[in-house]
């Protein structure tokens, strides 16, 4: 599962409401934050105050924006599906923690530290997992019982993620199922994963051994070498009546962790436009359709990280999917 944190990770706009070297007035406080005309000494005071600052800005942003998309720019089709979600209160709370979280400064300094050592021979997911840090969101139960238009006394047979990474959004998942399985590259993330109760299964092999009444792709697609083989096997391993809950970063931006030298991934997913609405009419088009997947319904919602010594939490925008095999 891809981590905001990194390759394609969320900076704040130049329309931010605090901008860097603003001079002009005098320089007040709002909540005990100076003004950013102001320039502490010391690197680590430098880096607590920017923190600071960009802390302010997210506090300011109107969390209701991350869920809204202009559906005229969207075939009849597709914006009939759309469904209208908002931030919740596990939404809520999980961005209060990220925030909690990123003030334990010895802590961050310490992860800081321990990256930029690790980094020479392990891959940044093996480095969140092995200090268990960088948790995701993506949705919440509540937010998901919505998408699939059931209530909460839904219990599924089985559920398969795939890319499961610290088991943080598999957890959201897995009360709805009686049995849950999961597929993980990083030992280290693995290792997170059986402390937690889950099923893992063999990344090469999971296709092939059983067949599963819900599948979740999250996130995954836009971080493996080939993308279009994946969707194949994930058809193949749906029961008849099986369900795909797909997530996709947009805009898309491909990048293979543990590939070739350039990052790229073996096969390239046909996405276009220009804005969120135009790459999810794309994807739908030139890639769910052409692989034999229909829309039943789907939403746009934040793809949260934790943060660090930079800001709080970081967040990407995801196409959330529900999907059903079709013969077509």
């Amino acid at each position: 599962m891809e981590n905001p944190t990194g390759s394609n990770e969320r900076e704040l706009p130049s329309s931010c409401p605090i901008r860097m070297g603003a001079t002009a007035g005098p320089e007040p406080e709002y909540e005990g934050i100076p003004w950013p005309g102001y320039k502490p000494r010391g690197s680590l005071a430098r880096m607590l105050h920017n923190k600071a600052i960009h802390d302010y800005y997210l506090k300011q942003i109107n969390k209701n924006d991350w869920y809204q998309c202009d559906l005229t720019q969207l075939h009849p089709d597709v914006a009939r599906t759309f469904v209208q979600l908002d931030p919740d209160q596990d939404t809520i709370s999980f961005l209060e923690e990220a925030e909690r979280k990123s003030q334990w400064v010895l802590t961050q300094l310490w992860h800081t530290v321990v990256k930029m050592f690790l980094g020479w021979f392990m891959t940044q997911t093996s480095i969140n997992g092995w200090l268990q840090r960088g948790s995701m969101f993506v949705v919440s139960r509540p937010q998901l019982l919505k998408l699939l238009n059931v209530d909460d006394t839904v219990k599924f047979q089985s559920l398969l993620d795939l890319g499961a990474g610290d088991g943080n959004v598999t957890a959201q998942l897995a009360p709805f199922f009686h049995r849950v399985y999961v597929t993980e590259v990083s030992v280290a993330m693995k290792n997170l994963l059986q402390r937690q109760g889950f099923s893992i299964l063999d990344i090469d092999a999971w296709h092939r051994t059983n067949k599963y009444d819900v599948i979740s792709c999250l996130n995954l697609i836009d971080r493996c070498d080939t993308p279009l083989d994946l969707l194949t096997q994930i058809r193949t391993a749906l029961k008849p009546d099986g369900l795909v809950l797909l997530a996709v970063v947009l805009p898309f931006s491909p990048y293979v962790e543990a590939g070739a030298c350039d990052h790229r991934p073996k096969q390239a997913l046909p996405i276009e436009g220009d804005t969120f609405e135009a790459q999810v009419q794309s994807l739908v088009t030139n890639v769910l359709k052409p692989a034999h997947f229909e829309v039943l319904s789907w939403s746009r919602v934040p793809y949260l990280c934790e943060g660090d010594l930079q800001q709080s939490y970081y967040w990407l925008d995801d196409a959330i999917f529900v999907l059903k095999a079709s013969d077509t």
